[in-house]
This record gives C-alpha cells, structure tokens and sequence, in this order.
C-alpha cells in the first residue's frame, strides 16, 4: 500500500541559516508518521505559470508532532524556491509525500559508517544520523558558510571539509577522509554528481558498500513521465531499456546499480 499522500501542509516556522538556505518546518496531518530518511516531498507553487511541483528533501522528521523540516536552497529570482522562502507561519502550502525510498538503514545497523553530505545534499543526512543504529562519522562539505554541522553533531562525529579552506579540511569530503585518515564499512551520501562518482570509486577501490542519493531535475516526482532517468545496469521494467528513475526507483541507490 502507498504511504504518499497529498496534503495541504502549514508552515510552522521558516529561517533563513545561510546565505540562500531555508530551514522550513511544516505541520502534516499524516506525512510525517510514514516518512523516512533519504525520502522527499514534492511542493506546489501555487502559481498557475509554475505547474509542476518542486521537489525537495526531508531534512528532519519529527513523528509526535507531525512535523517535517525541510533545508533547501533558494535558486534563483522569480523560483518556486523564492516563493516558499517568503512564506510565513500559519500560510498552507501543497505537497505530495513522502517520496521515494529512502536509505536502508537496516543494511547498516551496527557497522561503522559514512554520513556524506555535499552542499544542499546536507540536509537529508540529519535524519539519517539521527535514525541509523551505527558508529556514525559526518563528512560534510561546504563551499564556504557552514550550516546545519552543529546540528549533527549531536548524532555523529563531525568532519567539514570547505572548498576555499576557511573550515576544516580544504578541499571535499574525499580529502577530508584521507587527511584524517576516517574508515567505514558503509557509505550513505546525497550529493552533486562529480562528488557521488567520487565516492562510488572510492567504495569500489576500499570494498566499501556505497548508497547515494542523486540529485536529479524531475517533474512529477512520482514515475510517470521519466524526466529524471540515470543509467542503470539492469533494464527498467516501465521503460524498456537501461534506466532508472530516480523520483521512483530512488533516489537512493546502491552504487553499483548506476552509471554516474
């Protein structure tokens, strides 16, 4: 049975943490009872020139008062991201949810593991740390302002690796396993590409099991049209040929299941 429902949401509270950065917390009446790590919700503008909802991940989740938190990036003037930034307590906003698959948390239960985030990829790995039964090591990396590695360090040891070096390990979150010399039996991590495909080398060369979560464009978030496809080794059912989509076979994977 599908848990993914659509709600008229309301917003609790909203802040902005960083430059651009949004921390959205939203009173459901029955998504945050089902929701996981690693899923995601899909936002409805409201603009009739803006149809197709946004989607973004679940930062926080917390089941006793129905709430989710949400951290996302404001990308541009005139964005659906813009619009949700200027919303105000007791405003709704709609949305399906949640999303997705998730992380499996249980293939990592009492093993040492990575919590790897990269810029807006981040967010999601709170809850994650935050739910998973593991000796837990963050490795998260900035451009440049921090935000959100306070907050994980209540649930994991915390590595930050910045690009211009102005915090911790300069460089990327590769560098900062390498130069602090970090080990894991399991990776999971949420990131831009050129960080994933890293990492999926360095499981692969370190006999690492690696989960990531991809960050693709989508459109209905649900499966249906196949905007967000990532080549896959095994042929998809719906599609016939060697993709996945990543709204619904993801947008977590194992590593080895996808070609990045």
């Amino acid at each position: 049975m599908s848990t993914k429902t659509k709600e008229n949401l309301t917003v609790v509270s909203q802040e902005e943490i960083g430059k651009d950065i949004f921390s959205l917390w939203l009173q459901t009446d029955q998504m945050a009872q089902y929701a996981r790590p690693g899923q995601f919700l899909s936002l409805y503008t409201g603009n009739a020139g803006k149809l197709l909802p946004r989607p973004i991940s679940i930062c926080e989740i917390d089941k006793e008062t129905s709430r989710i938190r949400l951290v996302y990036r404001v990308t541009g003037k005139n964005t659906g991201t813009e619009a949700f930034s200027k919303m105000q307590p007791g405003d709704k906003i709609e949305a399906l949810g949640p999303l997705g698959n998730g992380f499996p948390l249980e293939e990592a239960e009492g093993k040492k593991v990575f919590l790897i985030g990269g810029g807006i990829g981040i967010p999601p790995m709170l809850e994650t740390a935050k739910q998973l039964n593991a000796q837990k090591t963050a490795v998260l990396g900035y451009r440049d302002e921090l935000f959100l590695n306070e907050e994980f360090a209540k649930y994991a040891d915390v590595y930050v690796a910045t690009e211009d070096g102005s915090a911790g390990t300069k460089g990327n979150v590769l560098n900062a396993i390498q130069e602090k010399a970090l080990e894991a039996d399991v990776i999971f991590a949420c990131g831009p590409t050129p960080m994933l495909r890293a990492l999926k080398e360095y499981a692969a060369a370190n006999n690492i099991t690696c989960w990531i979560s991809m960050e693709e464009r989508m459109a209905c978030g649900i499966g249906a049209c196949l905007a967000c496809v990532c080549k896959s080794k095994e042929i998809d059912a719906h599609s016939q040929v060697h993709n996945k989509r990543v709204c619904k076979d993801g947008p977590v994977f194992l590593s080895t299941e996808v070609e990045l």
